[in-house]
């Protein structure tokens, strides 16, 4: 690990995370957004990413929205990375106060991390739309109808995941704000911040340190007290 970045952990009290698609992509989670992502969804399906994961998309070609989704949302072979691992790490040793992440892939609960806040839901987390009853993601991936049904009501089960045109979760964006304005120190990682809403709580930030953790520059460069354009799990890893 970075000597300064040690520094900054060992003089903090109060530490949140912030975390990108750059966290997963390290435990082979393939970027929908990145070119090739983009690509391949407009050669196979003729829409692009945000066209297919949109709450419309949902709604209008349910059966295509989850063949899209099977193939390229759920990773349940994907395990944490040593980002992952050394953030619940440092929250078991008090320094961590939460996580919080723009990904879906539930990995930061996997490795340990207990208080995570998952902006745009999980993939693990399913209810149905009729009467509110909840699935694992087990039963999305086995279901043997395109469109997985509840076993009570037979309603359209839907992943819990934030979709485009839907709203943040107000519960998760108001710990995710207190979290972050209550922080003395604040590490971005694997994030070009460019997602709004989320890229925004930033701004509730009041403490001494910002890093950011990047392997390409950010808008935000000009605000941190360390910016390091690597890898986060190599950076996190090397200890």
């Amino acid at each position: 690990m970075d000597n300064r970045l040690k520094k900054i952990i060992k003089e903090s009290e109060s530490i949140v995370f912030f975390g990108g698609a750059g966290v997963s992509t390290e435990s082979g989670i393939p970027d929908f957004r990145s070119e090739s992502g983009l690509y391949f969804a407009k050669q196979k399906y003729g829409y692009s990413p945000e066209e297919i994961l949109s709450h419309t998309f949902f709604m209008n070609k349910t059966e295509l929205f989850f063949d899209y989704y099977r193939n390229n949302m759920i990773y349940l072979e994907a395990r944490p990375n040593q980002a992952h691992i050394t953030l619940a790490r440092l929250e078991a040793q008090g320094k961590i106060k939460a996580v919080i992440t723009q990904n879906i892939d539930g990995l930061h609960t996997i490795a340990g991390s207990e208080i995570v806040y998952e902006l745009h839901g999980s993939v693990r987390k399913n209810k149905c739309m009729k009467c509110n009853a909840k699935y694992n993601i087990e039963y999305i991936v086995n279901s043997k109808e395109m469109i997985p049904r509840c076993e009570k009501c037979g309603g359209i089960i839907k992943p819990d995941v934030v979709l485009y045109e839907e709203g943040l979760d107000d519960a998760t964006v108001k710990a995710s704000v207190n979290a972050i304005g209550n922080a003395d120190t604040l590490i971005v990682g694997g994030t070009s911040l460019v997602v709004y809403p989320a890229a925004g709580l930033l701004n509730y930030f009041k403490g001494k340190e910002i890093v950011l953790i990047n392997k390409s520059e950010t808008g935000y460069d000009e605000r941190a007290s360390l910016v390091i354009n690597d890898s986060i799990g190599k950076v996190l890893g090397n200890e």
